[in-house]
């Protein structure tokens, strides 16, 4: 039977629930201040927006976190958060859907990474985001911090199916760290998955590693436009990271994708109902590490992370998807 039949990529959502997936990563809190575009600014020349709501969702290596949990899947968020508003918004936005935040670790000497968006739309559906604000500290973590974060590993990785780095360079995942967990992961046999923001080295003997096209073409020098060149530069990465497969994913291009077994290149599945990009590679990255630990091949993985981003680029900001529609939206492929 095929292995991207309908009925056997449904069956692999099903898989979902329960598995319990230790993501790793620099935690942020976006915040989003919507506003009616009115008129231009006498004072300069810039859109007036007219106030109408204020929002705030998980965002980063909280965004995975979040993913899995609604598709359900069962995430313990490991991060760093200060002692401010926002860290104490940003752990009881992710207590209240369930993921488990015991291993968010409070660091008094920096902010809770935060990201303010300002978003003008007209009334309609149309929303364009005018400015980010990020308040963040890029300092690597203190050494105390870090070891809070490694014990914390160390208690519970025996009883996760794996592993997700999620790198947003915040300070959080550095060589070190990766080692140590690694490590631990290594001696247990857990599947261990990253989205590498570009510092794919990091990431060297994990199961799997995702990143983008600019990504891609930074850590190997080459520029990649044709499909051999894609098939070139996935072959080269497993070869040098000494990884078990590679995703490259290439916005309206869709991704490559490649382990020992072969190539593959999956086109995007929605092209006409994008609204906002935002943490759509959170929803890759979460959903491919849910379906290889449900037993998916890296094939099927890849499909069901394509259709799941496909879903949430349909939303404005971080967005996740329920089993119920994403099953309904691999019936409809």
């Amino acid at each position: 039977m095929d292995e991207l039949d309908k009925k056997n990529l449904i069956g692999l959502v099903d898989k979902f629930a329960g598995r319990k997936i230790l993501v790793i990563g620099d935690v942020v809190l976006d915040r989003y201040l919507v506003g009616r575009a009115t008129r231009l600014s006498r004072e300069a020349p810039v859109p007036i927006l007219e106030f109408d709501r204020e929002f705030t969702l998980p965002g980063a290596a909280a965004n995975p976190a979040n993913n899995i949990q609604s598709l359900g899947g069962e995430a313990l968020a490991v991060g760093v958060v200060g002692d401010d508003e926002s860290g104490k918004i940003l752990k009881q936005q992710l207590s209240s859907s369930g993921i488990d935040v015991s291993g968010i670790v409070v660091d008094t000497s920096r902010p809770t990474t935060t990201k303010t968006r300002v978003v003008a739309e007209d009334g309609t559906r149309i929303r364009q985001q005018i400015v980010r604000i990020d308040r963040l500290d890029r300092r690597e973590m203190d050494p105390e911090i870090r070891k809070q974060v490694t014990d914390y590993v160390s208690s519970v990785i025996a009883d996760v199916d794996a592993v997700l780095f999620s790198d947003y360079k915040s300070g959080l995942i550095c060589q070190q760290t990766v080692d140590a967990c690694l490590e631990m992961a290594g001696r247990r046999g857990k599947l261990l998955t990253a989205d590498s923001q570009g510092d794919l080295h990091k990431f060297a003997g994990f199961t799997l590693v995702k990143c983008n096209h600019a990504e891609a073409e930074t850590r190997l020098n080459e520029n990649l436009s044709s499909e051999e060149s894609f098939q070139a530069a996935a072959a080269r990465l497993l070869r040098e990271l000494r990884v078990q497969s590679v995703v490259i994913t290439r916005g309206w291009d869709g991704m490559s994708v490649a382990d020992r077994e072969g190539y593959a290149h999956i086109p995007v599945t929605n092209k006409s109902e994008v609204f906002d990009v935002t943490g759509a590679g959170d929803t890759v990255v979460a959903v491919l590490t849910l379906a290889l630990t449900a037993g998916a091949s890296l094939l099927q993985a890849t499909h069901l992370s394509n259709l799941a981003a496909g879903l949430v680029v349909r939303r404005l900001g971080n967005a996740t998807t329920t089993p119920d529609e994403f099953r309904g939206a691999i019936g409809a492929f």
